[in-house]
């Protein structure tokens, strides 16, 4: 449960994480916790999923965390979210690297989507060089579009075929049944082994947790796939903060010692608030800011070691 939670009784929690107070405390948290940007899920701007993001641009102590963008390539069909996206990178705090180039990560492409909203990869290739096009002339910068894939070679794929940049992705998981943090961590580093050997350019995935037992056990609305009970028994133990901390180390050692596959810099973990998936980094009832208070130390000796 995230620190702002509420213990109603023995089976009943309260959680509303919607005010601007709790997102000024998370940004301060992860500011101490020596992170330097936070990747927001893009949603339409009326959707109640973008709150956590209008909250944010509203912070007066914003300017502790940059921001950048992921976005699920489905909604690239509608022209004005794609707007937005451009928009958005005008923002002070926006990620940029490798000079003025924002930082944009595109994920869940499928060959499905691709056929149903483009009539294939030539015409969402021309929707993403519009977008870089739109972006330049907002920002001077051409975006820096860093593919999301759960396979290395297919992430590789698509980012030739769009034009893109690099390849990470989303969350690195799979079906082990009650198996150590430890597997979890080897399954994200062989990822990132996996992509370089494929030829791309990496931002390597650091993995919080998954334990997607909450979710499994009350199905969301939206996973309509999900029937209860049924893969609860696939999950990985929770990290322990030094546990979480080494995965992370290791991942910025690798962008050291990998220069041109890890041009950008960039290491993106999942997650800051999946917590009912099992990945978190927000200070929680139970552990506190525990995790962070190792990462910090971690990032703080790598940064003393340059």
């Amino acid at each position: 449960l995230p620190f702002f939670a509420e213990i109603v009784s023995d089976d009943e929690v309260r959680i509303d994480g919607t005010s601007q107070g709790v997102m000024d405390q998370e940004i301060e948290f992860a500011a101490k916790g020596g992170l330097d940007y936070w990747a927001f899920l893009a949603y339409p701007p009326d959707d109640a999923m973008s709150i956590g993001l209008k909250r944010y641009l509203s912070s007066g102590v914003r300017n502790k965390m940059r921001f950048c963008l992921i976005s699920e390539c489905g909604r690239w069909h509608d022209p004005a979210y794609v707007e937005r996206l451009s928009d958005l990178m005008k923002e002070p705090g926006y990620v940029t690297v490798l000079g003025n180039r924002p930082v944009l990560y595109l994920g869940f492409i499928t060959e499905v989507k691709l056929t149903n909203h483009w009539a294939g990869v030539a015409g969402l290739r021309k929707v993403v060089d519009d977008f870089r096009a739109a972006a330049r002339a907002k920002t001077g910068g051409n975006p820096y579009i860093v593919i999301m894939d759960f396979k290395p070679a297919q992430g590789k794929k698509w980012a030739d075929e769009l034009g893109c940049d690099a390849v990470s992705c989303y969350a690195a998981h799979g079906g082990d049944k009650g198996a150590p943090y430890v597997a979890l961590s080897t399954r994200a580093e062989k990822f990132w082994k996996d992509c370089r050997t494929a030829g791309a350019r990496v931002v390597p995935i650091v993995m919080a947790g998954w334990d997607r037992r909450p979710r499994v056990e009350r199905p969301m609305p939206w996973e309509t796939w999900q029937k209860p009970g049924e893969g609860i028994e696939k999950y990985f133990e929770a990290a322990t903060p030094d546990e979480l901390a080494g995965h992370l180390g290791r991942a910025v050692q690798w962008v050291k010692k990998n220069p041109d596959h890890a041009e950008s810099g960039l290491v993106i973990i999942y997650a800051w608030n999946e917590n009912d998936e099992g990945g978190w980094l927000v200070p929680t009832l139970f552990e506190k800011a525990a995790r962070l208070d190792a990462i910090g130390s971690m990032l703080k000796r790598e940064r003393k070691g340059r």
